[in-house]
């Protein structure tokens, strides 16, 4: 009887085992899918553009007004809380005469009669965007680059085209084909208003797989960026991907912080952008003001040259105040005490100094992005423009360069189509309008 029983049990659990490990594959299955509604993503592409324009607009009004004297720390070197609503100041090459945006520190918006112009931190992600989208790819070449670089971008000046960029654009018209036109030795300022303005977008094209971001962005980025300037370039492309796959039940205070956190592992520890990082974040959480984390980050950095950031030995213009660094560390403060609201993130910004229509432009539409169209419209208590006009800044588009955020959102879908089918080997789903991307969870590789 004993053998009979202890048979039975035996027989039973081997029946039960394959049961028990299908079930667990199954719930290891949906743990590891990410499940993405398509239409509500077209609304969110429609907030970056939305979020973005406003973001960089209004940081022009600031750009380049007040970007410290080395050595000293004084009194009206920089703008603070108080002077929001406040008349704007001169630029260091306004000549006397504050910017024609606004007369005053504020936001720059554009009616629903008027139409958003492109600058040089939106047009070049267009141009990705558009190139992904007429070659039908998710990752573009060298050549694919190099024309559309030469077709949809000026020769001649005004061409909003600047140092790294500019160099970049000079060798291509002499043959150089991407990566080589980032490589140190051909371009001296790879530093210099680089990828980190032009290829966080590719972030929003890999939606919850920030490795398959990198991947598509690496050309991209190493066409005007090598060595720090690189890796702050895929900590911004970082953070965009993995925007999708926030937990919505934390706020997005906390959405933010888990995000950062999680891109600050793109960033090599002995690199100055990670020590960078970890002393901005370090004020933050200290509970100083914003003002005084600002003025710590630039004694730090362009008066100390500390922690390896010697940007000022250099002897550059305006002490390389369109820096990937400090940009960098100026984007951080905005990021961080702006805590993912919008409207504080983007005023901040604005305030903090340097290239201020950089840090604004990137968190704007970030932000833009988590709310979508409307959040962004909520946040704001207003409706916008919906028109964009590329052909302010670049050449050679269609409908005479004027185009609309439903349209570019459009666009992004049938890109992130390709990425799910192609790239994640993910499947999309017409039926119930969704994307299926399976997740990989590892940290990433800087």
């Amino acid at each position: 009887m004993k053998i009979a029983f202890i048979f039975f049990c035996i027989l039973t659990c081997l029946s039960c085992g394959p049961d028990i490990k299908k079930q667990n594959v199954r719930n290891d299955t949906e743990q590891e899918q990410l499940i993405i509604s398509r239409e509500k993503y077209r609304s969110q592409l429609y907030g970056f553009w939305l979020g973005q324009c406003i973001a960089n607009w209004t940081g022009l009004v600031t750009e380049m007004d007040k970007i410290g004297n080395v050595g000293e720390i004084q009194a009206g070197n920089f703008y603070t809380r108080k002077d929001w609503g406040q008349p704007d100041q001169p630029s260091i090459w306004g000549e006397g005469v504050p910017s024609e945006l606004s007369e005053t520190i504020d936001f720059v918006f554009k009616e629903s009669t008027e139409i958003w112009g492109s600058d040089d931190d939106t047009d070049i992600e267009y141009i990705y965007q558009y190139l992904l989208y007429e070659n039908k790819t998710s990752i573009l070449t060298p050549e694919q680059i190099r024309d559309g670089w030469l077709k949809h971008i000026k020769s001649e000046e005004e061409n909003y085209l600047w140092v790294s960029n500019q160099r970049a654009f000079d060798l291509m018209q002499e043959g150089v084909l991407p990566p080589e036109t980032g490589n140190p030795e051909n371009n001296e300022h790879y530093e210099m208003i680089d990828a980190q303005l032009t290829t966080e977008i590719f972030g929003l094209f890999s939606p919850g797989r920030p490795d398959i971001a990198l991947k598509m962005a690496d050309l991209p980025i190493k066409t005007t960026a090598r060595n720090e300037s690189e890796q702050i370039s895929k900590f911004y492309v970082y953070m965009y991907s993995l925007a999708s796959s926030v937990n919505k039940e934390q706020s997005i205070k906390q959405q933010i912080n888990w995000m950062a956190n999680q891109a600050r592992l793109v960033l090599p520890d002995d690199t100055y952008p990670a020590k960078m990082f970890d002393y901005t974040q370090r004020l933050y959480e200290s509970g100083i003001p914003w003002e005084q984390t600002r003025d710590s980050i630039y004694v730090r950095y362009q008066v100390n040259q500390q922690d390896g950031y010697d940007i000022t030995s250099k002897n550059l213009y305006c002490n390389g105040c369109f820096a990937a660094g400090i940009n960098f560390a100026a984007s951080l403060v905005s990021l961080f005490y702006g805590e993912g609201d919008i409207k504080e993130t983007i005023k901040i910004g604005t305030l903090t100094g340097w290239d201020s229509d950089n840090p604004t432009a990137t968190w704007g539409g970030l932000l833009g992005f988590m709310l979508g169209k409307d959040g962004v419209e909520k946040a704001f208590r207003r409706g916008f423009s919906n028109k964009y006009n590329i052909h302010r800044t670049r050449q050679n588009f269609p409908d005479n360069g004027i185009d609309t955020f439903e349209s570019m959102a459009e666009k992004g879908i049938t890109i992130i189509d390709k990425f799910v089918s192609e790239e994640a080997s993910g499947k999309v789903d017409l039926d119930k309008n969704v994307w299926i991307i399976p997740k990989v969870n590892h940290p990433p590789n800087p």
